[in-house]
């Protein structure tokens, strides 16, 4: 655990800037956010381990930023419902995630936050689609979309949306340094 945390700090520091980054206001008063994203690691490699493998995964390779993550409802198709426990401080916190989409063929993925901690004093919701594809240096080539709904009367600022999709990059970071130098096959 300790190797991975080390080229964690290795990847984190050599991260390249994303592709493509863009923040805009949505219909309905929603904001949009989208990021490209690549990675040496093959696409459907990738997505098995931040889509498929990742209930597991993520609190194995993290577990001082998250306990637990458990199916409420659903067996991890469309419509189940997930349960996140952080481990922040002393204090413990939840985040619910409702998975919209899974097409392991296609590698694509769709959930929404539906309720807890992600969501704060402001947003009623936070919607993703994230999409894989192979690029033509055997790595992937990925899209990531996020649609924030804000609660009535509340402002979302592009520097919270940031801040947030910082967290996300992060555990991907994780994720992919995982796979190359602790995991490579």
């Amino acid at each position: 655990m300790g190797k991975i945390r080390g080229w964690l700090r290795l990847s984190l520091k050599a991260a390249a800037p994303p592709a493509k980054l863009e923040v805009k206001m949505a219909g309905g008063g929603a904001i949009s956010y989208s990021e490209e994203f690549i990675s040496p690691v093959a696409a459907a490699r990738l997505f098995r381990a931040m889509i498929v493998e990742a209930d597991h995964l993520i609190p194995q390779l993290l577990p001082q930023a998250v306990k637990s993550i458990e199916l409420l409802q659903g067996h991890g198709g469309p419509g189940t419902i997930k349960k996140i426990t952080l481990a922040q401080g002393s204090e413990t916190k939840i985040v619910i995630h409702r998975v919209d989409e899974v097409d392991e063929e296609k590698l694509k993925y769709g959930y929404s936050v539906i309720e807890g901690v992600g969501l704060g004093d402001k947003v009623e919701s936070i919607c993703y689609e994230v999409k894989f594809e192979g690029s033509t240096n055997g790595g992937t080539k990925g899209t990531t979309i996020a649609r924030y709904l804000p609660k009535p009367g509340a402002e979302v600022t592009e520097e919270e949306i940031r801040a947030e999709e910082a967290k996300a990059k992060a555990i991907f970071k994780v994720i992919e340094a995982y796979l190359i130098h602790t995991n490579p096959h």
